[in-house]
Parts: C-alpha cells; structure tokens; sequence
C-alpha cells in the first residue's frame, strides 16, 4: 500500500479484488516475511542452539513442534484482522473481563509483558555488539551497542512498511543460505549428523534437566505471542484489511474477504516453511558440534562457543563468515523487532488514551520517538546485566505466557466475533484446538517443571 495512505483507515477508495492465481497471490506477499526475520534470529541462534547444546538431539521434537503448532493461531489472527480492520490492542480491548481506565486488562497485560521483554532483546543487541567487537576491537561491547542502537533506529524510525519488508526478505536469504552450508559441511567433520541422531530426536522425550531451556525455546521459536500480535501490523499495512473494505454485509464484501484470507493464508504458510527449516538446522548444528563441546558459555563468551558450529564444520577460516552470519540473522531480529514494537507501543498508548492513534501525524511521530527511545533501553540493559543467553531466554518464557493469552483471544475471536459466512470447516476447528492444547499443554508442563 502507498506510505501516504493510512492502512488502519478503511475507505471505499482503497478496495481492492484479490488476486485469483497463485502468480497472483505470490505478488502480495511480504508480512510473512517480516515476520520470519523477527522469528529467525534470537530464537534461532541462540535459544535454539542452546537447548541442542545442552539436551543434545533428543529434544529436537520441541523445535519442530513449536514452528508448527502455532501456524494455526496466527492464521486465526490474521483472519480476525481482514474480516474488521482491527489492530491487535483495537482486537484485545474487546475481549471479556474488567477494564483499568481506560483500557482492557488484556492490554495492560501485553504492556506489562513489553517491559519485560526488554531483557530479550536487550540481549539481542548485546549479541550483535559482541560481534561487531570480535569483527573488528575498535571500540568496546558497550560502546558497539550504542552505535547499534543509533543504526537501527535510523532504520526503522520513519516507519515505511515496504522498506521494512524488502530488508526483512534480503536479510532471511542472506541467513538461509549461510546456515545451510553450514549444516551440509558438517557431514565432512566428525560431527556428522545421521538419521539415528535425528529419530532419537523425533521420540517425544524431554530431560528434566532441559525443560527450563525448551520451555523458553518453545516460546522463541516459531511464532512467539508477540510475533503473532506483530502479524496483526503487517497485515494491515500490507493491505489485506484496506483491500477488502468495511463489513456491509455484502456479496462482494464476503467474495473480497474470502480471497485475501486465502492470500494471507498463503503468506503464513510459505512463511512457516522457511522459518521451520532454518530453526531446524540451528538446532542440528547447535546438537552436533555445541553438545560434545560442552554447551554454550554465558556473557561475552557466547559468541566463541557458538561459533564452534561453524569453524568445526567449515573450517577454522570459516569463524569470519559465521561473525558475518551471525551478525545478519540477530540483526534480522532486532531491526524486524523494533519495527513492530513501535507499531506495538503506540497502539497500547492509544487504548490507554495516552495518544490518538487514529490520527496519522500522531502515530507516526510517535512510532518515531519509539524507534530511538526502544534501542537505548536495550542498550542500556545489556550493558548493565552482560548475560545475553539468560536475557534471551528469560525473554522466551515471558513470550510463552503471552501465548495463554493470545490462545484466549483466538479462541474468542473463533467463536464469538466471526461473521456466520466465514465459520471454518471442521478440519480448520481441529487444527486450531491441536494448536491451543499444545500451546496451553507445553505452556503449563514448563511452568509446573520450572516452579519444582
């Protein structure tokens, strides 16, 4: 959608025929892959690798069924956001239970997660700023975040959807290719993966001793619950709600809602593919190389010993490309993350009745503002704490116990607010509640394993 119309405005004016072909439908996708960049970075390179350092293969299952599980859930998202053009604080507002002010307890509640999840990506810049030291010690750790913050900020604070989805998509074949090398090289080291290995990980059992770690991969990996509030932004902004117009109840209206459901669908699901396979091979390096060598160190040494994966697979001339690897797929993550969270804040200041967020000006100075202040705080934090493995991952249990939540607005979205026309068929209802009981089982294990 042009930058100078308002994607979270539906006017008759913006209406759209959805495409019919898949030629059609493959030139409207882009949210997908905003979103892949945001998932194929922290949750990948460093909680993924960590769980196959310390468990080994055996929790492989964990992985795969994180990436997949949740597809079911966003979808639901997705399909809320085309059928009434609502945000996702817009969406919350309207779910059951006691307001504080001005707002729903449901966005109080995302809020309150945002701030804890600073940690997370607090540890995310730490990452990428450990890199850039070992890449070249001009400046020191704490120094390098600052100038990150400062770049990514620069990036990101005007706020133009179609410039954020270009840069996402470069970054995501960029990292793709890198890491799948890097897993076929692999097969000429000792370390090299077979099929047992891979079985003895598809066996469903989980070591007590790695249930705090896979609790917090689970809630990283794949579509986190803020990835699948972030879709809600990029849906929006692509165009899919303005293209398909406001309710009137008409034929037109339902066959136009209809195509771009069936468009996005398409969008999550590529999406899903690409973000399943490179999480997986994440995980196979960090099984095959991290676990024999002991796990992954904390603080600064983090980046040392995950970049073992690389120079026992491609050589000890390889640790340069995995710094520049490394460096583009945590990127990926921060600049995917800071986008959406500055579409995220300002949509909670609006509920709140801090900001008017249908008017374009405000919301667009505000997103700005968010872009600079955002990377600071990270900044900040990491320098202060200095323990990126435990800020990510204490980020991904955090993210885990949003998913309750956004499994309860699914839910209601589900039964509650979908127009009669668009009740699914019963293959959609019993993906859907495979989604939610795994996401609520997985979600209750951890906590109960963790509070022991």
């Amino acid at each position: 959608m042009p930058e100078n119309l308002d994607p979270y405005v539906l006017t008759p004016d913006k209406i759209r025929q959805p495409p019919t072909t898949l030629k059609g439908k493959l030139k409207f996708l882009g949210p997908g892959f905003v979103l892949s960049a945001s998932i194929v970075g922290s949750g990948e390179l460093i909680a993924t690798t960590t769980l196959g350092a310390h468990a080994g293969f055996i929790t492989f299952w964990v992985i795969i069924v994180s990436c997949i599980v949740k597809v079911a859930v966003q979808l639901e998202f997705g399909k809320h956001t085309i059928l009434t053009g609502e945000t996702a604080m817009q969406a919350f507002d309207k779910l059951p239970g006691p307001r504080f002010g001005r707002a729903r307890w449901t966005v109080w509640m995302v809020f309150a997660v945002m701030v804890i999840k600073l940690l997370q990506v607090g540890g995310i810049i730490g990452g990428v700023a450990i890199i850039m030291n070992m890449t070249g010690e001009w400046f020191s750790v704490p120094v390098y975040c600052f100038i990150i913050a400062v770049v990514v900020a620069a990036m990101v604070y005007k706020g133009y959807y179609k410039f954020i989805e270009n840069f996402s998509l470069g970054m995501i074949g960029l990292f793709t290719v890198f890491t799948f090398a890097a897993l076929y090289f692999l097969n000429f080291t000792p370390y090299q993966i077979t099929f047992d290995n891979i079985w003895s990980g598809l066996q469903f059992r989980l070591p007590k001793e790695a249930v705090a770690i896979a609790f917090g991969a689970f809630g990283i990996t794949g579509v986190g619950g803020d990835e699948i509030l972030h879709y809600n932004y990029w849906c929006l902004e692509k165009g899919y709600a303005s293209y398909t117009g406001i309710n009137d109840g008409s034929a037109a209206w339902r066959a136009r809602a209809a195509g771009w459901i069936k468009v996005m669908n398409l969008d999550a699901i590529i999406a899903m593919v690409v973000y399943t396979s490179v999480t997986a091979a994440f995980y196979l390096l960090g099984a095959a190389v991290l676990h024999l060598q002991g796990g992954v160190h904390e603080g600064y040494a983090m980046v040392e010993s995950l970049s073992l994966m690389y120079t026992e697979s491609l050589g000890p001339y390889a640790k340069t490309a995995f710094l520049i690897g490394a460096f583009i797929t945590l990127f990926s993550t921060l600049f995917a993350a800071l986008a959406a969270w500055t579409r995220q804040i300002s949509d909670i200041f609006g509920k709140l009745g801090w900001i008017d967020f249908k008017n374009l000006k405000i919301r667009r100075k505000t997103v700005a503002i968010a872009a600079w202040v955002f990377p600071i705080l990270w900044a900040l934090l990491f320098v202060f704490i200095k323990l990126p493995v435990l800020m990510v991952l204490t980020g991904g249990i955090v993210g885990s116990i949003l998913l309750f939540l956004v499994v309860f607005a699914a839910l209601h979205f589900r039964y509650k607010r979908i127009p009669p026309f668009f009740k699914p068929n019963p293959f959609y209802d019993i993906a859907l509640w495979i989604s939610v009981l795994s996401i609520v089982g997985v979600g209750s294990l951890g906590i109960f394993r963790i509070l022991q």
